[in-house]
């Protein structure tokens, strides 16, 4: 009897830890840039070419993260700078990194910081709405 009782509450919290909203947006109460919880996906080319794909993200102001996939042998990270902010990923080589700032509405630009790299067009615009 216990048995039973443990197995179904067991499966009682699990799914009410499966249910829940969207993962997107989520509600912003009161005007200030906590709302979003929105995640973007960015890659540099398994070839090494120096550029990311895409080169223009968009997201919701709030918390946004960049989930960044570097499958080539050469060194990459994303830095994103504007509007105060300046937060950068760890450099990679054939791995991920990610990085989580409080975004307000606005333009920034994001670029590989790796010397060079930037220079050579590793770069790109995020607009926050």
């Amino acid at each position: 009897m216990r048995r039973t009782i443990l197995t179904g509450l067991t499966l009682l919290v699990l799914a009410v830890a499966g249910c829940g909203g969207d993962d997107e947006g989520g509600s912003s109460g009161g005007g200030g840039s906590s709302g979003g919880g929105e995640t973007l996906e960015l890659t540099a080319p398994e070839s090494g070419d120096l550029k990311f794909e895409p080169t223009t993200l968009d997201a919701k102001a709030g918390t946004v993260t960049i989930e960044f996939s570097n499958p080539s042998s050469v060194p990459h990270a994303v830095e994103v700078e504007g509007n105060g902010v300046e937060e950068k990923t760890e450099t990679v080589t054939g791995g991920d990194a990610q990085l989580t700032a409080d975004l307000k509405a606005g333009d920034y630009e994001f670029y590989c910081p790796v010397d060079g790299h930037r220079a050579a067009g590793m770069e790109g615009t995020l607009t926050v709405k």
